[in-house]
């Protein structure tokens, strides 16, 4: 982050919980959150010159991987002191790879800024975001971005937002400011309750109509206005902000503002003091959040929930939390579920990555607390056994293959793997045992890229990305029978051991299974192990490609034995060498793994995804409502042709469609597709 001047000012300090803000930036990938981020700073006296996005100077944005794909990577907290209020402004990512820092957000927050560019249609991820601050009961405030000559007009995007947001009711999304223009650029704005004028211009046309709207939605919610306003008495502001505020604490009305960065980035931005007044005047504090958390007393045990965890060069592990309940000090004593307890050490407000010592933390705040040794996000922290819901996270399923460069780094890589799944609970770290691949579940290509920077970067591990491979298997398609025969004499002590087997296929699914049929002691019953021992290990190398082989009967029938020269090691050869042998009789087919997925997508998108299943060898077993508006298609697809999925039916679906998976069986691959791995390539 470049220098901006001034250092930043102290953490804001409070002294009652009802001077606390929580405010998530939500929204689809740029736009335009961060620059509102770093317009509310501005307006704050918090940073002294606005950064930007592109020269990746913000605040909000401070890791080199957010200034290379040009967009917010991680949840980042901005502490804001506006009229005697502390508004924790909590920056979520908007890209779709980043989903749990985003729903992180809403869990920590009181009520939401949805911000869309003005330029642009309502997109569909807004519509999900939405959907989920509305079963949240998160009260929802709609910020217009990009409202510059020749590209968004303020009306056009309020009338698309009325349509998308107001379920058939566009006076619950209304306008509380109309923005001020000059040669198509906002230079301010009008308050539609107070008359107050931020910024500079003239009054914008239509004024009037608006605020007759508006104070009509207001009133009709509230008898005694309703009343008043019936009879023709001019309402005053404050009892107008008054039974605003109470409409959008109940979700009934979404008030809708504009916004746009200063064109001198020291001077002030359209729409920020503005935002900032109506999050102190109308949006709620932390004790009037929903009813299923802990009681906002200061006087009550600590309750606390892990909201992030990130890392800092110099400190370790910093673990942002959200403070429920209590007031929690340096020296408190916190237990972790299924842990030791943590000892909480001292406490920082963050102001992008630095850090601001401060003294304690109320309920409803938010802090960070260094080297808590076991705790992830998620996580509660409390003084007695209160364990709070954790927020869905998204399932990772784009896999990524990775090993150490050199010897030198497998410990390394471990210990940061280690580390960083810690930090990023939307990471999954498997070890295949079948194909022998450290493999990395990721949500996406940039949170693929995320990690991969994290551990070369911050960790300095040198590692490999190599294909990654799915678990394939070998049957037999046909009965056979082979014989094995280890004969050996080099003087002293040889090997002899002679076995005949009989392999027959079963059904998928079946695993294993040995017969002995051996009649008249041909193959002493104390050798009979040792075939089958042999017959396993051959098994688990496979017969003709290198796969391991399943879903088979192995009957031994006969053999012979030596008084002398027959042992364990003997027969576990000759067991092996029968069972390569049938196999030469026989057609060996190569099995791949089935999963059956589920896939959510709008109804608008069902033919594409069907027809794109299709072409992946896709059998569909039907598909159903999925909800207002959306689809749930079931299908079973070969994982071969899983691997990037998430990634095609992003593109397929324009970011809307989302998945699951789950493993059905092994199934035979087509001839011309198995043909590229017999060699086990």
């Amino acid at each position: 982050m470049a220098d901006r001047g001034t250092p930043h000012p102290p953490a804001p300090a409070v002294e009652r919980t009802a001077q606390l803000r929580n405010v998530a930036l939500i929204g689809p990938s740029g736009a335009g959150k961060t620059t509102l981020a770093e317009s509310l700073a501005l307006a704050a006296g918090a940073i002294t010159r606005a950064g930007s996005v592109p020269d990746g100077t913000t605040v909000a944005d401070y890791e080199e991987i957010e200034h290379q794909q040009q967009r917010s990577v991680q949840l980042a907290l901005l502490p804001l002191s506006w009229r005697d209020t502390k508004i924790n402004l909590l920056d979520t990512p908007g890209y779709a790879d980043f989903t749990g820092d985003q729903r992180a957000g809403l869990q920590a927050a009181e009520a939401a800024v949805l911000v869309l560019s003005a330029a642009e249609p309502v997109p569909l991820p807004a519509l999900a975001l939405w959907r989920e601050c509305r079963a949240a009961g998160l009260p929802t405030v709609i910020v217009l971005t990009h409202l510059t000559a020749g590209r968004g007009s303020f009306e056009e995007a309020l009338a698309a937002c009325q349509e998308a947001f107001g379920d058939g009711h566009p006076e619950t999304v209304l306008p509380i400011h109309l923005p001020i223009l000059r040669e198509g650029h906002p230079y301010g704005s009008l308050d539609l309750l107070t008359g107050r004028q931020y910024g500079e211009g003239g009054r914008p046309p239509g004024a009037d109509e608006a605020r007759g709207r508006l104070v009509e939605a207001i009133a009709g919610e509230d008898d005694t206005l309703l009343e008043r306003y019936v009879a023709g008495e001019d309402l005053d502001p404050a009892s107008l902000t008054e039974a605003l505020r109470r409409e959008v604490l109940q979700g009934a009305l979404h008030p809708v503002l504009a916004a746009a960065p200063p064109l001198d980035p020291a001077g002030p931005a359209v729409g920020a003091a503005e935002l900032l007044d109506l999050i102190t005047e109308i949006l709620p504090t932390p004790g009037e959040r929903r009813d299923d958390m802990p009681p906002c007393d200061p006087d009550a045990p600590v309750t606390a929930q892990v909201v992030h965890t990130g890392e800092d060069p110099y400190v370790g592990r910093l673990s942002l939390v959200r403070v429920y309940s209590g007031t929690l000090r340096p020296d408190t004593a916190l237990h972790l579920a299924d842990h030791p307890d943590e000892r909480v050490t001292a406490l920082t407000s963050p102001f992008g990555k630095q850090q601001r010592p401060v003294p304690c933390a109320l309920p409803g705040d938010l802090v960070c607390l260094a080297k808590l040794a076991a705790a992830r996000t998620g996580d509660t922290l409390s003084a007695g056994q209160l364990v709070l819901e954790r927020w869905p996270l998204p399932e990772p399923l784009l896999p990524i293959a990775v090993q150490a460069h050199s010897k030198g780094d497998e410990d390394r890589l471990a210990q940061s793997l280690a580390r960083l799944t810690a930090q990023d609970p939307a990471l999954r770290v498997e070890q295949n045992a079948d194909t022998h691949q450290l493999v990395l579940w990721c949500t996406g290509e940039a949170h693929q890229a995320v990690v991969l920077d994290r551990l070369r970067t911050r960790y300095g591990v040198n590692l490999d990305t190599v294909e990654y491979q799915v678990a394939l298997r070998e049957t037999f398609a046909s009965t056979a029978s082979g014989h094995g025969r280890h004969v050996k004499q080099s003087g002293g002590h040889g090997q002899f051991a002679i076995c005949d087997l009989t392999v027959e296929p079963m059904e998928p699914g079946s695993g294993f299974e040995f017969v002995d049929k051996v009649v008249g002691g041909a193959v002493p019953r104390n050798f009979i192990p040792s075939v089958e021992k042999g017959v396993r290990a051959q098994l688990a190398h496979g017969v003709k490609a290198g796969y391991p082989m399943v879903d088979v009967r192995v009957t031994l029938t006969d053999g012979k034995a030596h008084s002398v020269d027959s042992s364990d090691a003997a027969f576990q050869t000759a067991g092996a060498l029968a069972l390569r042998e049938a196999a030469s009789h026989t057609t060996v087919r190569l099995l791949e793994p089935v999963d059956e997925i589920r896939v959510l997508l709008p109804d608008e998108y069902q033919g594409a995804v069907l027809t794109d299943l299709s072409a992946r060898r896709g059998h569909v077993l039907g598909t159903e409502p999925g909800g207002p508006g959306l689809s749930l298609v079931r299908a079973e697809v070969p994982e071969l042709e899983l691997a990037r999925y998430p990634v095609e039916l992003r593109s397929l679906s324009h970011g809307t469609g989302q998945f699951s998976r789950t493993y059905v069986r092994h199934a035979p691959m087509p001839a011309a597709i198995a043909a590229h791995y017999e060699n086990g390539s």
